[in-house]
């Protein structure tokens, strides 16, 4: 058997599809929200490659430092909207589901600021990047400009 160093070279049909899927959840949803979620769902999962691709990704698309920054501690962080929170505390009830069933707060304030279409969306778009964070962890990836290499 031989190591897995790149998903995409290994199994490149059914990655294709993962990566079509992963883009069709984030449609309808603000950019900023996206990257946001995927920041908290990167570092709830302790997965460097994507804490570091979606922080970079984050910042071409205008977010602040200290807005990228204080996602670890968004609630005590007055930097967020309501929307913004509401999708971070989705993302964190979903991500912990093995810590306990903490959703229903999480829930009323999801339902408060988003659409049932958006609700959908961000439910796919937290399971995907979940399913990236341990796809990255799994196989010790590190994406460096688009490049795959064994991380460090």
């Amino acid at each position: 058997m031989t190591k897995v160093t790149d998903p995409f070279a290994a199994s490149p049909q059914l990655m294709k599809q993962w990566m079509g899927a992963s883009l069709a959840a984030e449609k309808g949803l603000e950019k900023s929200l996206v990257e946001l979620v995927k920041i908290r769902s990167s570092i709830l999962n302790a997965c460097a490659n994507c804490i570091n691709m979606h922080t970079a990704d984050a910042r071409a698309n205008g977010e602040t430092e200290q807005r990228i920054y204080l996602v670890a501690a968004w609630h005590e962080a007055p930097v967020f909207t309501d929307r913004e929170r509401a999708a971070l505390a989705w993302t964190d009830a979903l991500t912990r589901l093995s810590q306990g069933h903490t959703q229903k707060e999480a829930r009323a304030a999801l339902e408060a600021h988003f659409t049932p279409e958006e609700q959908v969306n961000l439910t796919l778009m937290i399971n995907i990047i979940n399913g990236w964070n341990r796809i990255a962890v799994g196989f010790d990836l590190w994406y460096e400009g688009g490049a795959p290499a064994k991380a460090a």
